[in-house]
């Protein structure tokens, strides 16, 4: 079962289209998702953060697009480690909610992506306080941290992943 809890558009994408955040613990389809994220949470209730110090980037929860061959759930794990540090058995996600992007209007030139797209967004829940984590040598991100609800919600004014946090 899914459920939309939130439709909006947003100023990256170059045509009219909707962007739906949509709660489901089923994977979307394979051959349309573009992207992974991992909501990590720790047992004092803090989720993981990673920032990035480029223009429109910031703080964001860990993830990226998926490489050729690799499925969600590999993209999720070598995210997570490449932008955090921190290294998750697969089995330790699941899968909770996709953002699904749906082009209105004919792709522009140059557009990479299909006229339905997904980002699926994966949980995990640690039983324990969040270790101290940090990007390894080389990695976009500059930083990563275990962040409470109230303080994300500052630092993440308007990101489109912001209705998930409390379900995550």
């Amino acid at each position: 079962m899914t459920h939309v809890v939130a439709s909006q558009a947003v100023p990256w994408i170059p045509v009219e289209h909707r962007l739906d955040v949509i709660l489901s613990s089923a994977l979307p389809p394979a051959d349309r998702t573009t992207s992974a994220f991992a909501f990590v949470s720790d047992d004092t209730g803090r989720t993981l953060l990673t920032r990035v110090d480029r223009v429109g980037r910031g703080w964001d929860v860990p993830g990226g697009h998926l490489e050729a061959g690799e499925s969600a759930t590999e993209a999720v794990v070598r995210e997570l480690q490449e932008e955090t540090g921190l290294l998750l058995e697969p089995s330790a996600l699941s899968v909770f909610a996709w953002q699904r992007i749906e082009l209105l209007a004919p792709a522009p030139a140059g557009y990479r992506y299909a006229p339905l797209t997904y980002m699926v967004m994966f949980r995990a829940r640690l039983a324990t306080p969040g270790v101290a984590t940090a990007p390894p040598a080389g990695s976009e991100s500059t930083g990563a941290e275990w962040l409470p609800h109230e303080r994300i919600r500052e630092l993440c004014a308007g990101r489109t992943w912001l209705p998930l946090l409390e379900s995550a």
